[in-house]
């Protein structure tokens, strides 16, 4: 099974945080998306938030992204 993405890295805060939260929200328990974000704003308020609302959240440093993994638990 493929991994869900979104790509955020054109996305500023609070957009990259608006639509990161409406693509977990539609997650299945134990169902992981990768997020791919640049915006420093966003790398610090999308994976507290998400951590907040029961998700695991794992960073990946990828050629200036940093990729988040995200599982719904």
């Amino acid at each position: 099974m493929e991994i869900q993405s979104l790509d955020l890295r054109e996305q500023r805060c609070p957009m990259a945080l608006l639509l990161a939260k409406r693509a977990c929200a539609l997650l299945e328990h134990g169902q992981p998306i990768a997020l791919y974000v640049t915006d420093a704003g966003a790398l610090r308020d999308i994976p507290r938030y998400l951590q907040q609302h029961g998700f695991v959240v794992e960073h990946q440093q990828s050629d200036g992204t940093t990729v988040l993994k995200v599982t719904k638990l």
